[in-house]
């Protein structure tokens, strides 16, 4: 039986970097590195609780999602982070460099708000901020 969402990796070509990106940009809870030498890998973990699997699918063949499938096929599109004041964070984030995909957050699912950060600021990977809507 699955019980939970063990983790997500991200090939990330600076470790530190993407540690410092994660640890002090993101505000997530560093749990250390560690080096795997079977694998050739070194590694580092930032867990989180109370995360979903979301699969995303395009509706009536368009948008982005369409796009998205074209040119890369199915695979991992993005995280998704939740904050509890999304336009705070988006002006920190800003304040420090990051490019959004767009101007302020939109409404997406379960009435959240949400805003992407474009991929180039983060080694490639589509980053997402989500603050839930009430009742969420």
């Amino acid at each position: 039986m699955i019980t939970a969402l063990d983790h997500i990796a991200i090939a990330v070509p600076d470790l530190d970097a993407a540690i410092k990106r994660f640890l002090e940009d993101f505000g997530l809870p560093f749990e250390g590195t560690e080096d795997v030498e079977d694998a050739k890998t070194a590694t580092a973990f930032f867990p989180l609780p109370e995360t979903s699997i979301e699969l995303v699918h395009p509706l009536r063949g368009e948008g982005p999602i369409a796009r998205y499938l074209e040119k890369r096929g199915g695979g991992i599109h993005h995280l998704c982070f939740r904050s509890d004041d999304i336009h705070a964070d988006v002006a920190r984030l800003r304040d420090k460099g990051y490019q959004f995909l767009a101007d302020e957050p939109a409404p997406g699912a379960h009435g959240a708000l949400t805003i992407f950060i474009h991929p180039k600021s983060c080694d490639g990977v589509l980053i997402e901020l989500n603050q839930p809507g009430e009742g969420h």
